[in-house]
């Protein structure tokens, strides 16, 4: 039971910077996590760290292996991704808008408000305080919203609100380092990216972009083709002003006192003479002149986001009406201009080949990557705008189905994380989600008074229930044959029963008081148990049609209930935070679990009373046995969720589910000083109603208000558990919260793999290994170096009756090479007895992991079954000639 988080699904993309790392892996926020997506592989895994509060802005080095992540509350989180383990925090004093790692991987520039920080990136350094701060620059007079590095590493580039855009330099030679000024803006500053002559690899150019839509392309006149200066200028004397920019016709000489000519010295300063200490002829000391200016159009809307590709020369830019342009640089030729939605492009990025954009809308919660020059989608995922409501594991627990209050269905691959269909024919709230044995066919109810059966095979719609007259269905059952369905309602309090062949409705079960909201059917026999808010629990013979078999009385609302597997038990939950175990067949109270004080915790922002002395939500609202019954999940509206051992009754685990300060209910302890004669002091909107910003905060809080399921507290989200379903093979479990769909498994990726401690993985410890008759060893060795050779040297040096031994001690990450190694092996190899065996051990042992991850071993097994079905044909025919002959040399023979 030692279970760990093991990924995030259907949690919708809410806002922040997307970056894309090592070309390939989309690095998006999701809440107060991380997301990385392996757009080749199809595969989406969410890193096990939190932050304190929903993550706003990414940067990653330039290697791919550190990533900063920046929350609402300025905390920053610096993480090794290829280890997925924090390394360090920080805290920032002022809001963070914009952060990028410097070409060369050694420096983080921050834009913290007004300042912009250089920090030392820690790396893998074990400090006491491994951020150190080298320099701060405080010449902005407003919010710093967006930064670029040259490619010396040596330059910043500043746009901010108060419509300019600043040149910093670095150089620690320069004594003197006014920053240079791009002015002409009429509108907050979106972008500034350095342009770089693509043969000297130099700054040549720099684009300035604004909201506003207009993009002015800025050059130095004294740079010529070659990246160095033209003939030596009259140099003109510092401005008197401080606050006016520097505009010095900048060369690539240095003058002594009198201003004569000393020295050449090349764009870069490293390939001519030796520099002035002064140093004052710097890019940042040019004279930078306006060459082309342009707009890209898209009245009235205005431009949200953009990025720039140095390699490329390309600009992409995305505005708020959901149209995006890719434009080519400096000559502003529009290459596409499309529309992906009617909403506000949040973020726009390239990867690192500048082939594959990206583009992210928060208020649909979506992220697309496109490729532009096969204008085709490389990535479509989008998660449940509203709270999932309902969980479904297929038999074999390698889909997940969830349904939510977007009236959406998705179902999910668990192994890669990816949704592959999307049904959408409903028009209310889906409220409950069942599959049928036979693994391709789904059942949901919703509010909107329908059960619909969808075809997995077919991604179709084939059969729809309904009822004479419109009701709201909260419930679904069907039984273990899969000829009835059942669904209970919310307004009637009736259950309905239909044929599944027929879709007709077959029986109408009256007699309970109160919605009911929990329906399942025995796995034993053909009893159906339901449970009401009107205080009972009712069993039911629906073959028999002979009404309510048995009632259980409660003293409380009943929320839920469920069989647990063997069907000789039954659980269901109180208001009262109580968990009742009846015996279903004797008819017999077994024991209770007072639940109250195990879920309690977190308070609201609105609650007058503390968490310890509120009475709100400390009650169970699902419920779900273990695969072996031995112990049972509990959740509710808490940040908790209680796992209990059913024979004992006592308290095993308790799962926190988010440690989210953006969500409500996660502090148990509030701040007095936040409480105003107003209301708590977050939930006063201080917005300026002028800005754009401040109108789409809200319009979006405003929109809150009037959506189905809103909360109390004007919008913002409360934690809360809805749904708990355990996999059918008890390995890992899922919960529907506030935040997604969080998994849970104690699968074999988390077992420690000691070989990951051997510096010495060399293919001369392969050949010792061998020598020494390790054979164990020198296979797992050759696995993790993931050199054929090797690996098939080391298969044929395991000797037969070692076969058994040697494939259970192979991990389970490495069977997909080792099925590789074994195919191509039976197609060139002469031992096909020996790789048979390997195979049927293989197979034998590793059953089990093979089938539960068999979408991600399928191409090595096609190959497998590809090389044994071959070899069958080639002895077949073989044999049959053989026989064939020898038939006829045995006759020969009998006729002499």
């Amino acid at each position: 039971m030692n279970y760990r988080f093991q990924n995030l699904l259907g949690a919708p993309y809410r806002g922040g910077n997307a970056v894309v790392v090592n070309n390939t892996l989309l690095v998006s926020p999701v809440g107060n996590r991380v997301s990385v997506t392996d757009l080749i592989k199809s595969e989406t895994i969410t890193l096990p760290s939190q932050s304190s509060s929903n993550l706003r802005r990414f940067a990653a080095s330039p290697d791919g292996v550190f990533l900063l992540a920046i929350d609402e509350n300025n905390r920053c989180l610096f993480i090794n991704l290829r280890r997925r383990a924090v390394l360090h925090r920080i805290t920032f004093k002022h809001p963070v808008a914009a952060a990028k790692f410097s070409p060369n991987g050694q420096l983080i520039a921050v834009a913290a408000g007004k300042l912009l920080q250089i920090w030392r990136s820690p790396g893998f350094r074990k400090e006491f305080f491994p951020f150190e701060l080298i320099r701060t620059f405080s010449d902005c007079n407003d919010k710093i919203t967006s930064l670029d590095w040259s490619p010396d590493s040596d330059y910043v580039l500043a746009g901010s609100k108060d419509l300019t855009v600043r040149l910093f330099c670095l150089k620690k030679s320069v004594k003197y380092n006014k920053p240079f000024l791009f002015l002409g803006h009429r509108d907050v500053i979106i972008g500034a990216f350095f342009g770089t002559d693509k043969k000297t690899n130099k700054v040549c150019r720099v684009y300035t972009v604004s909201r506003d839509g207009a993009i002015f392309s800025w050059g130095c006149s004294e740079i010529d083709g070659n990246g160095n200066f033209d003939e030596p200028v009259e140099v003109i004397s510092e401005p008197e002003s401080p606050g006016t920019p520097d505009q010095v016709q900048g060369n690539n000489v240095e003058a002594d006192s009198g201003g004569a000519v000393k020295k050449r010295k090349n764009f870069d300063g490293k390939d001519g003479d030796t520099l002035d200490v002064e140093d004052r002829f710097q890019l940042h000391r040019l004279k930078w002149e306006l060459i082309k200016k342009d707009f890209f159009m898209q009245a009235p809307a205005k431009l949200s986001a953009c990025d720039y590709h140095r390699g490329l020369d390309m600009i992409v830019v995305g505005f708020s009406n959901g149209v995006f342009g890719l434009y080519q640089m400096p000559d502003f030729v529009c290459i596409h201009l499309l529309s992906i939605s009617r909403e506000k492009i949040t973020t726009a990025v390239f990867n690192d080949l500048g082939n594959w954009l990206t583009f992210g809308c928060a208020r649909l919660g979506q992220l697309l990557v496109w490729e532009w020059k096969s204008e085709s989608y490389i990535l479509k995922q989008q998660g449940h705008y509203f709270d999932v409501n309902c969980l479904a594991y297929s038999p074999d627990s390698q889909l997940l189905a969830t349904g939510a209050d977007d009236n959406k269905i998705k179902v999910w691959t668990v192994s890669s994380g990816f949704c592959f269909v999307t049904f959408s024919e409903h028009t209310n709230a889906v409220a409950a989600l069942h599959f049928m044995a036979s693994n391709h066919c789904l059942l949901s109810a919703s509010l909107d008074g329908t059960v619909r059966a969808w075809d997995l095979f077919r991604y179709r719609n084939f059969r729809t229930f309904t009822t004479p007259t419109s009701k709201q269905f909260v419930s679904l059952a069907s039984d273990q044959s899969g000829e009835v369905i059942c669904a209970g309602t919310l307004d009637s309090f009736e259950i309905f029963v239909w044929s599944m062949k027929t879709g007709r409705l077959l029986d109408v079960l009256s007699g309970h008081e109160g919605p009911v909201h929990g329906l399942m059917f025995s796995p034993s026999n053909a009893i159906l148990a339901s449970s009401s808010w009107d205080k009972t629990v009712r069993l039911w013979d629906v073959f028999e049609g002979k009404g309510a078999v048995e009632t259980f009385p409660h003293t409380h609302d009943v929320l839920t209930a469920v069989y647990r597997p063997d069907g000789k038990q039954l659980a269901c939950s109180t208001l009262d935070g109580h968990i009742h175990f009846w015996d279903p067949i004797e008819g017999l109270l077994m024991y209770t679990i007072e639940g109250r004080r195990d879920i309690a915790g977190g308070r609201l922002m609105t609650d007058r009373r503390s968490a310890a002395n509120s009475t709100s939500g400390k009650c169970f609202t699902t419920l779900c046995y273990s695969a072996d019954g031995s112990y049972i999940l509990a959740g509710g509206n808490s940040k908790y969720i209680c796992m209990y051992d059913v024979a004992d009754q006592v308290l095993l685990r308790r799962f926190q589910i988010t440690h989210n300060l953006s969500l409500d209910g996660v502090l148990d302890i509030l701040n007095s000083k936040n409480m105003t004669e107003s209301g708590p002091l977050n939930l006063i909107d201080d917005d300026n109603s002028d800005t754009e910003e401040g109108i789409d905060k809200q319009v979006r809080n405003k929109l809150a208000y009037d959506l189905p399921g809103s909360m109390p507290n004007h919008g913002r989200p409360v934690i809360r558990t809805k749904c708990l379903r355990i996999a059918p093979t008890g390995r890992s479990w899922a919960a529907a919260t506030t935040e997604g769909v969080l998994i849970y498994s104690m699968d074999e990726s988390f077992i420690f793999d000691p070989t990951d401690l051997d510096i010495d993985v060399t293919p001369e410890a392969v050949d010792a290994a061998l020598k020494e008759n390790q054979t164990s060893r020198a296979l797992i060795l050759s696995l993790r170096l993931n050199e054929d050779g090797l690996i098939k040297k080391c298969i044929i040096g395991v000797g037969p009756a070692d076969i058994p031994a040697v494939a259970s001690s192979v991990p389970v990450k490495y069977i997909q090479r080792l099925v590789e190694a074994l195919a191509y092996l039976l197609e060139n190899s002469p031992h096909l007895e020996f790789i048979l065996r390997w195979c049927q051990e293989l197979c034998k042992i590793h059953g089990h992991s093979i089938q539960q991850n068999y979408r991600n071993l399928l191409p090595a097994l096609k190959s497998l079954q590809k090389a044994i079905t071959r070899l069958h044909q080639d002895l077949a025919d073989t044999c049959s000639s053989n026989e064939y002959l020898l038939r006829y040399l045995c006759s020969a023979s009998d006729a002499k």
